[in-house]
């Protein structure tokens, strides 16, 4: 293999055709469709007691209505409940339409389908529904004390508990441990919910082709096989008859990873029922109230260290917030749990949550899916010890790193994918080293008190993290070459702006040993590739990616078994490069990609004379057996799945400094770095790409985005007008640098990189907040009036 194209920094193919306009979203899709529009409930709790829909009948253009007692069969029974977990004790998901009882602001109740998206609106702002008001629960703590319940024979609204815990080398439980500890901390941490805002919501259209009996389903979804399998068991079709395609996707960040959505059954059941196309797009209300949210825990931390800074024990409980429901399980407090311990040898750590039902909207896992907030914890912990003791953060960090001889190191957790804690590769004090150096951490006290001079008031922070990615069970990928000689490369997973059209491609390249643009790939599309999981947890290049190396490698040998008969050559003596299989060291001893695919495919028996002398080599005209081998099936294509044993863990460091101004106290972000190490590079261009990305979402996490809800369960900012996001100003340039330790778990030795960017920057931002102004922070966001009233709370 001589084109080099893996770890190369390639452009984005994909830019040009999204940047200038040619990009085909759901909303592009489906003109001239029937429209749906929701009646959601505005209540936070409540009974339904009846629902009128005849001023809504009147409507010119209205086709139909729907309630929970139109629903047939497996339609009006609960949604499923996607990962159950032993420890999920009372796992509670809703109906597609609401039936009896609404738990959160924006649940749907009634489904209206009228000509179009303003007809069915009006619609449903002439239905009636009368409520019993009940009294919602908001917020956790609340909840887990209250003797009201979100659901009946839920006891103190606990749908999950755990415990998980590893004692110390010398056999001392946490406790224990803390209690013979030198010294001790105790401090309550808490972080808000919020919530990820893609620039695209939800949407879906379908359309029954009632000759065929056959569904065809576009979805803004990250799961199109999955949503594909739960349509067919709702609707009772055939998985055949069922296709589901992505299209171009404008952002998930989790969101979209539940499979189904309400509207995924209910818009197909329509079109289905009604003989005619429908489609759903969500607004940006219906995606503050009725999609899902994240982030929201209160942590009690209790910690015993030696002189040194040295973690001898580590005690976390942990109030997670998973809203109405639990329909991707308690996946989001598993992760804060295990990932919590990040690059750290701790002597014995005990970790207990309990997942608590409110009434909000639901929980499911959102770009670091729970690792922002066990960061948030470990990085905590680690500058209050150095706090305490008076010592370098950075100090304290390294004597309480797993050193590289380590590894592979079991932490003796389960971690979310049920398999062992292990991690597989890593150089945590070389990425320290790395990111003091990029952040000029040893020269930071002179600049903070030359700033101190002039009136300025700089802080700088640290923060470290693991990040498990790469989890299964599995994905697959198909490649084919073509008789032109183009590559076609096919994967179950979806795309929403990671680059995977152009990093699959460079994967494919380079394995084959052809020209990148001679590669297209398709993702999440049913129709090419019938199996996967879906695109979440920084798996798409671990598990799709070594899936299409191996099925490239398939293609690979029986190509070279093809040309080695059509050149009369042995295949180790083989080489392809761009295109051209060639016999290494003879010249003009080839053969085009494009002719061994002719070959791999005989439409006669007798040798192509054609084929031949495209080959420009005259030993090719002497063959004389059958093309296809006994048992191999025609055509030069190849299928592989890749499983790993368990998953890979990368991991990385930030630093900020940040200013605050003496009288706003406006927080200011002055410089941002990060070090990442996820293996070997494939793109290291898409890679800093997804670190700027995810940074600009932690930087929101940090100081602007959260969900307030009042005490009646009303979401009081469900509008950009009120909650903020980060706009470009905000976000400051990042330095980064790369550290490869290749993962040994898998082919290409790569780990994932998607959510590395936002894990760390909560707990990054208050260790430079919390230096530049002396007072503790242990709540996040914080916005000005934050931190001026802990200003004047420590002045007294």
């Amino acid at each position: 293999m001589t084109t080099k194209l893996f770890g190369e920094p390639v452009v984005r193919r994909e830019d040009p055709r999204l940047l200038t306009g040619k990009g085909l979203y759901l909303d592009d899709l489906g003109s001239g469709s029937l429209e749906a529009a929701f009646v959601r409930s505005p209540h936070a709790h409540a009974r339904i007691r009846d629902i009128d829909v005849s001023a809504a009948i009147e409507v010119d253009g209205l086709v139909a209505i729907y309630t929970w007692e139109d629903l047939p069969g497996a339609l009006a029974q609960p949604l499923p409940l996607l990962i159950p977990h032993p420890a999920l004790t009372h796992g509670r998901t809703a109906y597609p339409l609401a039936r009896e009882i609404v738990r959160h602001v924006g649940e749907p109740v009634v489904m209206v389908v009228a000509r179009d998206r303003y007809l069915a609106e009006d619609a449903c702002a002439l239905i009636r529904v009368d409520y019993e008001i009940l009294k919602p629960v908001v917020g956790v703590e609340e909840a887990a004390q209250s003797a009201q319940l979100v659901h009946e024979g839920v006891p103190g609204n606990v749908g999950a508990h755990l415990v998980q815990e590893v004692p110390s080398a010398d056999g001392l439980g946490a406790r224990e441990a803390i209690d013979a500890a030198p010294h001790t901390l105790s401090f309550r941490l808490d972080i808000e919910r919020s919530a990820s805002m893609p620039l695209e919501g939800r949407g879906v259209h379908a359309r029954w082709d009632a000759d065929d009996r056959s569904l065809r389903v576009h979805s803004s979804t990250q799961t199109s096989t999955s949503v594909r399998m739960a349509i067919a068991a709702k609707l009772g079709l055939p998985l055949p008859k069922v296709e589901v395609i992505a299209p171009d996707v404008g952002g998930g960040f989790g969101v979209k990873i539940v499979h189904p959505w309400p509207e995924e059954i209910l818009v197909p059941w329509a079109a289905m029922t009604l003989g005619h196309e429908v489609k759903w797009t969500e607004d940006r209300r219906e995606h503050f109230v009725s999609s899902a949210h994240e982030r929201a825990q209160v942590q009690s931390v209790r910690v015993g260290f030696d002189d040194e800074g040295r973690v001898l024990g580590l005690d976390v409980e942990i109030l997670h917030d998973h809203g109405a429901y639990t329909p991707y399980g308690i996946i989001v407090p598993i992760i804060t749990s295990t990932q919590l311990l990040g690059p750290y040898r701790i002597g014995a750590y005990r970790v207990e949550f309990s997942s608590i039902y409110t009434n909000t909207v639901q929980v499911t896992p959102y770009r670091g899916a729970g690792r922002p907030q066990g960061v948030f914890c470990m990085e905590r912990t680690m500058d209050h010890i150095a706090e305490y003791l008076g010592a370098d953060r950075t100090a304290v960090r390294a004597i309480n790193f797993i050193q590289p001889d380590e590894f592979p190191y079991d932490q003796g957790l389960i971690f979310q994918d049920g398999r062992p804690l292990i991690y597989d590769s890593g150089d945590y004090p070389e990425s320290l080293r790395m990111l003091k150096e990029l952040i000029g951490w040893d020269d930071f006290p002179a600049r903070k008190a030359r700033a101190a001079e002039e009136g300025r008031t700089i802080g700088i922070g640290v923060g470290c993290y693991v990040e498990g990615t790469g989890v299964g069970p599995y994905e697959g990928g198909h490649v084919q070459i073509t008789s032109d000689g183009r590559v076609h490369v096919s994967t179950g997973l979806t795309s929403q702006g990671q680059g995977h059209e152009t990093v699959f491609a460079q994967i494919a390249a380079s394995e084959l040993g052809v020209p990148m643009e001679r590669v297209s790939v398709v993702t999440g599309d049913t129709r090419r590739f019938g199996y996967a999981v879906g695109t979440f947890a920084s798996r798409a290049a671990v598990m799709s990616g070594n899936a299409i190396a191996l099925a490239c490698r398939k293609v690979r040998e029986k190509a070279l078994r093809i040309a080695a008969d059509a050149l009369e050559a042995d295949p180790r003596d083989l080489e392809i490069v761009d295109g051209e299989v060639r016999v290494a060291g003879i010249p003009g001893a080839s053969i085009p990609l494009a002719t061994v695919a002719v070959l791999s495919n005989p439409l006669r028996y007798a040798f192509d004379e054609e084929a031949a002398r495209a080959t420009q080599f005259a030993g090719a005209a002497s063959y004389d057996r059958p093309p296809v081998a006994e048992g191999e099936e025609p055509g030069l294509e190849g299928r592989d799945y890749y499983s790993p044993i368990r998953s890979t863990f990368a991991s990385g460091m930030h630093a900020a400094v940040v200013e605050t101004d003496p009288l706003t106290a406006e927080i200011r972000i002055l410089r941002y770095a990060v070090v990442h190490d996820c293996g070997k590079l494939i793109n290291p261009m898409i890679v800093e790409g997804q670190i700027h990305g995810g940074v600009a979402q932690g930087v929101g996490g940090a100081l602007y985005e959260k969900m307030v809800y009042d005490g009646h369960g009303q979401l009081l900012n469900a509008s950009f007008m009120d909650f903020l996001m980060p706009y470009a100003t905000e976000v400051p340039l990042i330095e980064t640098a790369h550290l490869e330790t290749p993962s040994p778990l898998n082919p290409l030795g790569i780990k994932g990189a998607g959510e590395a960017g936002v894990i760390p920057v909560s707990a990054v931002i208050a260790s430079a907040i919390e230096d530049a102004e002396g007072i503790r922070i242990d709540k996040m966001p914080i916005s000005p009036s934050d931190l001026f009233d802990l200003r004047r709370a420590a002045t007294g």
